[in-house]
C-alpha cells in the first residue's frame, strides 16, 4: 500500500533531484499535468495540483525515465523498488 503523504513527495523529489533532475511547480497549459524539459532535466509540474496529484505526476516522469538504480542512494533505490513493484502489480489487475 502506497500512501500519498508530503513524506513521500519529498522522497520522489529526493529521488529525482538524485537523477539529476530538477523539479518545479509553476503553472502553465500541461496536457498531462506537467512537462519535463529533457535537455535541461528539469521536470515543470502543474502547482495546483494537491499533493497526491504532484505525486501522481513525479511517479509517471519516473516510468518514463531510464533509471540507473546504482547511482541512487540506497533509500531512493529502496523506495524507487518499491513504486516498481506497485506499478507492476497494478498492471497485473
Amino acid at each position: 500500500m502506497f500512501k500519498y503523504t508530503r513524506h513521500s513527495l519529498k522522497k520522489l523529489e529526493t529521488l529525482l533531484e538524485e537523477l539529476e533532475y530538477t523539479v518545479r511547480y509553476e503553472k502553465g497549459n500541461f496536457n498531462s499535468g506537467y512537462c519535463i524539459v529533457e535537455d535541461r532535466k528539469v521536470a515543470v509540474i502543474n502547482k495546483f495540483y494537491d499533493t497526491e496529484g504532484r505525486i501522481n505526476c513525479l511517479i509517471d516522469i519516473l516510468g518514463s525515465l531510464e533509471v540507473p538504480v546504482g547511482q541512487l542512494s540506497e533509500p531512493s533505490a529502496k523506495f524507487f523498488r518499491k513504486i516498481n513493484e506497485l506499478a507492476a502489480g497494478d498492471e497485473e489487475e
